[in-house]
Order: structure tokens, then C-alpha cells, then sequence
């Protein structure tokens, strides 16, 4: 009977030990899961707040596809470039503008010297002169002629004066307005040895080629000028890529390696390969753009699909332990008189980036405008430190 007594014992003992130590584990767990609710909950001051350069907002809607990275140069379109010369030559006595100068159409840029000019003037004057009296000379003889007063012979000879008097004549006013002067304003007591070199378009002087006291020729440019409207995109893609480019495509591009970003679309793909076996695109600039130039070179990236998802900045999303979190304010406490601003980690799962945006997928609904978009990391710095305090 002893015996059977002691073995209760030892039962009812083993017993007690076992639902203390379930009983501990219960406790341990449950705080263990109350650490790990705390620890995804960081509580800041307004004054905390402002150092760590918090700023919230809400979750867009965004186009960040696939995109195609591409490089190319700015350029205009033929219409708006001009390579100024003078037909005819001479001696550059004064230039009026310099480089980057924006002048508008008809502009006086500069004025050359040439004796021909001189010549061409007082060919025209004499020309004009002889064809008034010949025209006088030739109403005359039509008069006589048709009363048969002179004969054929006669009326013969002075139609041929008149006419290739006529034809001298419009050669020499061709070649007046072909340098710039007009004819129909000549006179003897205006009669120049330099002309005008005008702009032929509005836009800015891009190259100065010549110096005051130069010498040039019927074909030396001596100015460009371009008109920075409609300025667009030139792309070279891949062969293996040209299928993946159509009209309509939205880009971003940037130049110089500058942080600033632009837009464009594209509006034309050539069908003709080139001899670095690469094709053509061209994207019309939509973006107003102070710092774009003809010439530059570019990087552009095109979007390949119009499919718009939820994103956020980059700086949004942080990672912690191979995952990825955001940040939601969950409004304002006070504790012993301090207010405290409420932040929580949120899982998050991550998709493509682009443009500095980050698709993301956040289980269930979030309030407006309590995403964390700036400081995210300050964030997660300050809940490891207190995790790190516990």
C-alpha cells in the first residue's frame, strides 16, 4: 500500500512539472508575440519628425512597365536649321550677334563687302535706264508699223533690243534679291558695297564661323541657327528590339547625365537599316525643356506597355531581414505629456521600378495619405535601435 502511494506521488508530480512548463510556454509565447507586435511600431516626436525629414503620402497609380533603354541625340527638324552664307562672297566688315544669341527672322547678323556688288548695282541702273528709252522707242515703232509706215526689218531689230533688254534686266534683279538688296528700291544715290547678312529663320545663333576683316566664299557657312521648336529624339535600336518600338510610345530621357528628366513620344520608326546594323526612331519632345540642344547626346528609356499599377517612391520602400516594408502613420498619442506620432511597418511585396517609382502589393486597404513616401529608412532605423533598447 506504501508503494502505491509513492508512485501517485511521483505521478501527480510529473503531472504539476508538465503543466508548469506548458504553462511557461504559453507565457513566453504570448510574449514573444507581443515583442514582435511592439517591434513593427516606432513612435516619434514632432521634433523627431522634422530631423528625419518624414513626409507621408498615398499610394498612385503608375505606369512602371518593361522599358527598353536606348541611346540617341537631340536634333531638329530640317526646317528649323539654317547655314547662312552670302551667293557671292567678300569681306565680313561687321558682325552683329555671338554665339547663343537668339535673333529673330529678317535679323541683321552681319554685313559683307564685295566691289561685285558695286558693279551688280550700277549694271542694273544703266540696264533700267537704256530699257526706258527702248521701250519708248519700241510703243513707237509698234504705232508705225501698224500703219505700215516702217518696215518689217526695222520692227524686227527693236523687238530684239527690247526683248533681251527685259531679259537683262530680270537677270540682274535675280541676282540683286539673291544677295539681299532689292531692286525695285535701287537708285542711283543708294548704290552700296555691302550687304545684309539676315536671318532666314527665328531661334538662336548656334555657330559664329567668321571674324570681322574674314574673307569668304559663296560657300563658307557663316552662321547656324536653330529654332528649338519641335525639337525631337533620334534613337538607334537593335534589330532584335525594333518590333518592340511603335508610334504612340511613351519615354523619358535625360542628357548630360543630369538628374532632370524630359518627355517624348514617338512618332516614326524607320524601315531602312543603317550601317552599325541599328535602326531609327523618332520621338517628339513634349516636355518643356530650358537645357535641351540640338546635338546632345541622350539616354532614354521607352515604357513597352500602357499597364498603370500601384507604386510608390523608392525611398518607400525599405528592406529589413530579405523583405520588403513600408511605413503607415497610424496617427498621434500622448505619453507623460509628449505628443507621439505613430508609425507601423507594413509587408510589402515588390515589383518593377522605373522613373524612381516601385510597384508594390500591399495586402488589404490602406488610409489615404499615411504612406511613408520620404524617410522611410530613418524609419527603420530608429525601430532597430529600439529593438536593439528592449
Amino acid at each position: 500500500m506504501r508503494k502505491i502511494y509513492m508512485k501517485l506521488t511521483v505521478v501527480i508530480a510529473a503531472v504539476l512539472v508538465i503543466m508548469s512548463s506548458c504553462g511557461n510556454r504559453s507565457k513566453v509565447e504570448t510574449e514573444n508575440k507581443e515583442t514582435e507586435t511592439a517591434t513593427d511600431v516606432v513612435s516619434l516626436t514632432d521634433e523627431q519628425i522634422k530631423m528625419s525629414s518624414i513626409q507621408t503620402g498615398s499610394i498612385e497609380m503608375r505606369q512602371v512597365g518593361n522599358t527598353l533603354k536606348l541611346n540617341g541625340e537631340i536634333a531638329s527638324l530640317p526646317q528649323n536649321t539654317a547655314s547662312i552664307s552670302v551667293p557671292m562672297g567678300g569681306r565680313v566688315r561687321s558682325i552683329n550677334v555671338i554665339q547663343g544669341s537668339e535673333v529673330n527672322q529678317g535679323q541683321v547678323l552681319a554685313y559683307i563687302e564685295n566691289y561685285e556688288f558695286i558693279d551688280l548695282q550700277q549694271n542694273y541702273l544703266e540696264a533700267k535706264s537704256k530699257m526706258e528709252y527702248v521701250n519708248l522707242e519700241y510703243q513707237r515703232q509698234r504705232a508705225l508699223y501698224s500703219n505700215d509706215a516702217v518696215s518689217k526689218k526695222n520692227m524686227q531689230l527693236i523687238t530684239s533690243e527690247y526683248k533681251t533688254l527685259k531679259i537683262q534686266m530680270r537677270g540682274y534683279e535675280q541676282k540683286l534679291l539673291l544677295i539681299g538688296m532689292n531692286p525695285y528700291r535701287l537708285t542711283s544715290g543708294n548704290i552700296t558695297r555691302a550687304v545684309a547678312v539676315k536671318a532666314p529663320i527665328s531661334g538662336f545663333v548656334k555657330n559664329v564661323n567668321v571674324s570681322v576683316g574674314s574673307t569668304v566664299s559663296a560657300t563658307d557657312d557663316l552662321f547656324d541657327v536653330v529654332n528649338l521648336n519641335n525639337l525631337f529624339i533620334r534613337l538607334s535600336v537593335f534589330e532584335k528590339d525594333i518590333d518592340r518600338l511603335h508610334k504612340g510610345q511613351q519615354l523619358s530621357f535625360y542628357v548630360n547625365d543630369e538628374d532632370e528628366t524630359h518627355s517624348a513620344v514617338v512618332y516614326q520608326t524607320t524601315k531602312s537599316i543603317d550601317n552599325d546594323k541599328s535602326y531609327k526612331v523618332f520621338a517628339r519632345i513634349v516636355s518643356r525643356c530650358g537645357n535641351v540642344l540640338p546635338g546632345m547626346y541622350v539616354n532614354a528609356e521607352v515604357m513597352l506597355d500602357n499597364h498603370q499599377s500601384p507604386a510608390l517612391p523608392e525611398d518607400a520602400v525599405v528592406t529589413y531581414g530579405g523583405k520588403n516594408y513600408i511605413f503607415i502613420s497610424q496617427g498621434t498619442k500622448t505619453d507623460q505629456g509628449t505628443k507621439l506620432t505613430e508609425y507601423k511597418m507594413i509587408k510589402v511585396t515588390r515589383g518593377l521600378s522605373n522613373n524612381g517609382y516601385t510597384q508594390v502589393t500591399v495586402v488589404g486597404n490602406i488610409p489615404t495619405h499615411t504612406v511613408v513616401i520620404k524617410g522611410a529608412y530613418n524609419l527603420l532605423s530608429a525601430l532597430k535601435n529600439a529593438g536593439e533598447e528592449d
